[in-house]
C-alpha cells in the first residue's frame, strides 16, 4: 500500500499561501524573443528557457493568437512556475491541490499594481463619489483569477494532447457549461449554469458613460490641442484606446470624415466615424505640429526626443487631468461614452450602433440601452414632489354613507 506524508513544513507553507501571508518567489522572467513563434518566452532563475511553456507559446502564436494574447499566457505561465518551484513539484505531477494554493494566494495576496505612492490618493476599492465609479480593490481581480485558472488549463490541455503531463487537468471544469456552450448561437441568451469549483463569481456591471457635464469639466482640463482632438476622436469613433493611438497618416480619411483602426481581435483594417467637429480638430493639431511621415503614427509625444504617443502616455495625461476634477474616469469610458449616446440618440437603430461599435454579439451593444438610476434623478425628483392624489366623490352623497361603503 503506497502511502503518501506531506511534511508539516509543507502543510503551513501552502496555508500561509492561501491566506496571502507568504510571497512567490520573484525568479524567473518573461522574455520577447524577436521572433513570431512564440514572441514570449518563459526562463526560470537561472536563465534557462522553459521549454515545456516554450512548446504551448508556440502552438498559441501557430493558431493566430495575438502578441498581446502570447505576453499575457506568459505571465500567467510564469506565476504558475513560480509557485510549483516553491512547493517543489515538477509540473508533471501537479494537482487540483496546487491549483487550489494557487486561487487562495490570487484571492487573499496584494496586488502590486494597486500600489499608491502618493499619500493622498483615494483608498483602494472605495467608490469615487463624482462619478459612482469605484477604485480598482487592492487585490486581484475575480476576471484576473479566472484568466489565471484558464491559462493554467490550456497549459495541460495542449500537453494532454501529446500525452504529456498529469492524467487529470490539475484545474477543475464544468463539463455541463462546456456542453452547454459549445452550440449556443450568438444570439441566444446564455443559460444560467454553476462555476466549476474554483471559479471566481463575476459581477456584471453594466458600462458607464460619462454624463454630460462631467464630460465638459474633462475636455475642458484637456490642456492642448493634441488632447482636446483626442478625446473629441474617441467619444465621436467609440474606437479603443489602442486603437485610436495606432492610427497613421495613411489611415485618415478626411472625406467621409473617418478613421481606419486595426480592430481589437480580428486584427482588420476598418474605418470607424468621427464627427465632422473632432476631423477639425485633428487637422488643427496636424497643422500646429507638423504631419508626421507615412506610416507613422499621427499621435506624438510634446516632450523630449519625438515618438509615438502610448497608451501609458496618454492615460497618464487623463489621470493628470482628473486631479482637480476629483474623478476617476478612464481611456475605456469614453468608448462607453460613444456607445451610450450613440445607442441613446434615437437617430440610430442598434444594428447600426453594433456596426460602428465592431461587436461581433448584438447582446454586448444592448447593454447600453440599459437604464441607470443616476441617469433618472432628475425624473424622481418630479415624481416625489408630486401631489398626493385627492380621493373625491360625486356630489349628492351622504357623508355617513360613503364612510359606510368605502371606509371613514
Amino acid at each position: 500500500m503506497l502511502v503518501i506524508t506531506i511534511k508539516e513544513s509543507e502543510v503551513d507553507l501552502r496555508h500561509e499561501l492561501m491566506e496571502g501571508r507568504a510571497q512567490l518567489p520573484r525568479a524567473g522572467a518573461v522574455v520577447e524573443t524577436g521572433e513570431a513563434h512564440p514572441p514570449f518566452i518563459v526562463v526560470n532563475g537561472l536563465g534557462h528557457e522553459v521549454e515545456p511553456v516554450t512548446a504551448y507559446l508556440r502552438d498559441l502564436a501557430l493558431s493566430d493568437s495575438s502578441p498581446l494574447t502570447a505576453r499575457s499566457y506568459a505571465f500567467g505561465m510564469l506565476r504558475w512556475f513560480r509557485l510549483l518551484w516553491l512547493l517543489d513539484v515538477a509540473w508533471e505531477r501537479a494537482t487540483e491541490a496546487e491549483t487550489a494554493v494557487l486561487t487562495g494566494w490570487l484571492r487573499t495576496a496584494p496586488n502590486p499594481q494597486r500600489r499608491r505612492r502618493n499619500p493622498q490618493s483615494p483608498p483602494p476599492g472605495t467608490v469615487n463619489p463624482r462619478t459612482g465609479k469605484p477604485y480598482l480593490s487592492p487585490g486581484y481581480a475575480p476576471t484576473t483569477i479566472n484568466h489565471a485558472l484558464s491559462v493554467v488549463s490550456g497549459f495541460y490541455t495542449f500537453h494532454a494532447h501529446y500525452g504529456r503531463g498529469p492524467v487529470a487537468n490539475p484545474v477543475p471544469v464544468s463539463s455541463q457549461r462546456r456542453r452547454a456552450l459549445s452550440h449556443l448561437s450568438p444570439l441566444a441568451p446564455k443559460p444560467v449554469l454553476g462555476r466549476a469549483r474554483l471559479r471566481q463569481k463575476v459581477a456584471s456591471r453594466l458600462p458607464r458613460s460619462i454624463p454630460d457635464p462631467l464630460w465638459d469639466e474633462l475636455f475642458a482640463a484637456m490642456g492642448c490641442e493634441r488632447d482636446r482632438a483626442l478625446l473629441d476622436c474617441y467619444v465621436s469613433s467609440g474606437a479603443r484606446a489602442e486603437e485610436l493611438l495606432g492610427v497613421g497618416t495613411d489611415d485618415i480619411h478626411w472625406a467621409k470624415p473617418g478613421l481606419y483602426v486595426i480592430t481589437k481581435g480580428t486584427r482588420e483594417r476598418e474605418l470607424v466615424p468621427i464627427s465632422p467637429e473632432a476631423c477639425v480638430r485633428l487637422a488643427r493639431y496636424l497643422d500646429s505640429v507638423g504631419t508626421p511621415e507615412v506610416g507613422q503614427p499621427v499621435w506624438r509625444t510634446r516632450h523630449g526626443q519625438d515618438r509615438p504617443l502610448t497608451y501609458w502616455a496618454m492615460r497618464r495625461v487623463v489621470q493628470r487631468a482628473q486631479q482637480s476634477l476629483r474623478t476617476n474616469w478612464t481611456l475605456h469610458d469614453l468608448r462607453h461614452t460613444a456607445a451610450h449616446r450613440m445607442a441613446n440618440g434615437g437617430k440610430l437603430t442598434l444594428p447600426e450602433v453594433q456596426a460602428v461599435l465592431r461587436h461581433a454579439n448584438i447582446q454586448t451593444t444592448s447593454r447600453y440601452l440599459a437604464v441607470r438610476v443616476e441617469e433618472i434623478f432628475d425624473a424622481l425628483l418630479e415624481h416625489y414632489n408630486q401631489p398626493r392624489p385627492q380621493v373625491s366623490y360625486p356630489t349628492g352623497y351622504a357623508a355617513d354613507d360613503i364612510a359606510a361603503v368605502f371606509g371613514a
